[in-house]
């Protein structure tokens, strides 16, 4: 069937208005998505900021550090003699009195020296006492004028020579008496043995122990008196201050869980190490029930009076470090952000103290972004639940 020439009219005009439809929903599509765009880039340009207030500084100062449990005395035994142990008598842990036995040595080659030396001051004890006997007969011989004065000189002479190879030849005995009584490691003060490191037959060498492969030598034993306890912590530069007579201290050890025990401040360094600016702070532990070990690592819970009582304290996270110096960001009643320059005082690992320049009115920025420029629109929000849980107050709206 032909098709009329206003048939074919009508689906022209009503394929030009599909197309048409067609086109206009592009546009109109395209106009929604570049309007979209322009809103979030809008939005995105204005930086979501979370807010905090300063707050002043607690009127005590609370720190915990880490440290370690020595004993009052420790000392590690050389042997001062070379040979082979011929036998131990203490063992880890045993409590020893001073002059207790620990090990005897069994040094056949400083006998033979001490046989030797003792053989030598018998010779020159006898060529003293025919020395004597020949001066005196010299000086009688010399007073009846039967001979010169030059030869009695000489005899009186020999007579000296002879005692003073006599006292050499005493002295020598004496050093090696005292080396014998050196085969024998007795305790130096009442203890605990802590270490020992030999066993029968081992070979130990002069003044160093034990040779190891590589040469160090290794003592014999380690004794401790553990009747009080040195306890030695590394106290920050900014935190030195506490150190005062009177300071108390809170020590917690992992083998006693839920216990604390008292350390009381002794003395310092008064040095600071270079490479952690931290200074040696040394506190006194009573240990009468023995509870406590050398060597323990230790939770040391220090409280002292702040004296920046008075001062604005901020999280370190909120400074900013500028070719104006240490600032922070404040955001004023129209959320626009504004660096003030602030001089700050004790800076810590989490907090930092401020001398001058903040108010505690002040709305500050934490963890302002780097692109944030001065007067700049910020969007305040409330953070994420534990995104701030060092107990300043947050202060926003939620987005």
């Amino acid at each position: 069937m032909a098709i009329t020439a206003r048939t074919r009219n009508v689906l022209i005009g009503a394929g030009v208005c599909v197309l048409g439809l067609y086109v206009g929903s592009l546009v109109v599509g395209k106009i929604h998505h570049a309007t979209t765009l322009h809103t979030v880039a809008e939005e995105s340009a204005v930086p979501d900021v979370a807010i905090i207030m300063p707050h002043h500084a607690k009127s005590k100062v609370e720190l915990t550090l880490p440290g370690t449990i020595d004993a009052w005395y420790r000392a590690p035994i050389y042997p001062q003699v070379s040979g082979y142990v011929k036998m131990w008598y203490k063992d880890y842990g045993a409590t020893v009195h001073k002059g207790d036995v620990l090990a005897e040595i069994n040094a056949p080659a400083l006998d033979a020296q001490y046989a030797q030396a003792k053989a030598d001051l018998d010779a020159v004890t006898a060529k003293y006492h025919l020395a004597v006997v020949t001066a005196n007969r010299w000086r009688a011989m010399g007073q009846s004028q039967s001979v010169s004065g030059q030869s009695v000189s000489v005899a009186e002479a020999n007579e000296q020579a002879a005692e003073a190879k006599m006292q050499a030849a005493q002295r020598n005995v004496d050093h090696f008496e005292a080396l014998e009584k050196f085969k024998t490691i007795v305790a130096p003060f009442d203890g605990v043995v802590t270490s020992r490191s030999i066993s029968v037959g081992d070979y130990v060498n002069n003044g160093g122990g034990e040779l190891s492969a590589t040469g160090a030598a290794s003592e014999l034993f380690t004794v401790a008196d553990t009747h009080k306890l040195r306890l030695f912590i590394s106290v920050p530069e900014i935190f030195s201050y506490i150190l005062q007579d009177g300071l108390q201290a809170e020590v917690s050890v992992p083998q006693y869980a839920g216990q604390t025990f008292k350390a009381t401040y002794l003395t310092t360094s008064r040095g600071y190490d270079l490479n952690t600016r931290t200074a040696v702070a040394e506190f006194t532990m009573d240990n009468d029930q023995q509870k406590l070990w050398p060597g323990t690592f230790a939770s040391v819970s220090l409280k002292a009076h702040n004296t920046a009582a008075n001062q604005l304290d901020v999280p370190t996270g909120t400074l900013v470090f500028q070719e104006k110096g240490m600032q922070v960001v404040v955001v004023d009643d129209h959320n626009h952000a504004h660096y003030h320059n602030v001089k700050i005082g004790r800076m810590a690992d989490s907090s930092t103290e401020i001398d001058a320049g903040l108010n505690a009115t002040d709305h500050i920025i934490n963890n302002p972004p780097a692109d944030l420029l001065e007067n700049d629109v910020v969007h305040v929000v409330s953070p994420a639940r534990g995104y701030n849980e060092s107990g300043w107050q947050e202060s926003g709206d939620e987005d």
